[in-house]
């Protein structure tokens, strides 16, 4: 297993024990800079996800029908991820102007503090969390991502929603959280920030909802 992205350093791409019909196993090229690749992130190929799938024991609530629309959305949901993850990288675009994805972590069992939070005072639970690892000009930053799914909006526009963030494990990412907080506050109501002159557009992506299609 590939310790950077949890798949096998050599993909499968065969059909997998007891499955019936055919999967294609097309790649989507992602535009997430690769570190270390001087290329971007390939998607899995519907093949390949299912047969992560049934690896995992978790292939039980879905079928090979499905793979082609589940993995669109897993696409989808990684490249507004990553587009989040650029609009904090904006704070240090003086410092690095091509930050790319170095590795990830899928971490769906364990609940970050902002998730516990959110829990503990009426909200869901997120449906799955990664911590992504960003390569800032030879630096390594920790980010922490929250995927929560609104049963009320399924099947809509909507429906998924992405808490992103860097984790605080440092004081400089602590104090990204506070400035982005305050562009954040200030975009909302429609001025700029009074210390460091922002005029809200950092504030305004960062709130932006996520718009993944649907499956279908």
């Amino acid at each position: 297993i590939d310790p950077r992205n949890n798949m096998p350093v050599t993909p499968r791409q065969d059909m997998a024990p007891g499955q019936k019909n055919p999967i294609s196993v097309s790649r989507q090229v992602s535009t997430i800079p690769k570190s270390g690749a001087g290329g971007t992130w390939v998607y899995p190929s519907p093949q390949m996800f299912y047969n992560s799938l049934v690896r995992k024991g978790k292939a039980e609530d879905c079928t090979e029908n499905d793979m082609g629309a589940v993995v669109s959305v897993h696409n989808s949901m990684n490249e507004d991820t990553w587009r989040r993850v650029m609009t904090w990288e904006r704070l240090h675009r003086e410092d690095c102007t091509n930050p790319m994805l170095l590795r990830f972590l899928g971490r769906p069992d364990d609940l970050s503090p902002l998730a516990w939070a959110r829990y503990l005072t009426g909200g869901g639970k997120p449906f799955d969390r990664h911590d992504w690892y960003v390569d800032r000009s030879g630096k390594e930053v920790r980010y922490v991502i929250d995927y929560y799914f609104h049963e009320d909006k399924a099947g809509l526009p909507g429906q998924f929603d992405l808490v992103v963030r860097p984790a605080a494990d440092s004081f400089e990412a602590v104090l990204d959280r506070l400035k982005m907080n305050v562009y954040i506050g200030c975009a909302m109501v429609g001025i700029p920030c009074p210390i460091s002159g922002n005029n809200g557009a950092i504030g305004r992506e960062a709130v932006e909802p996520n718009n993944t299609a649907p499956e279908s």
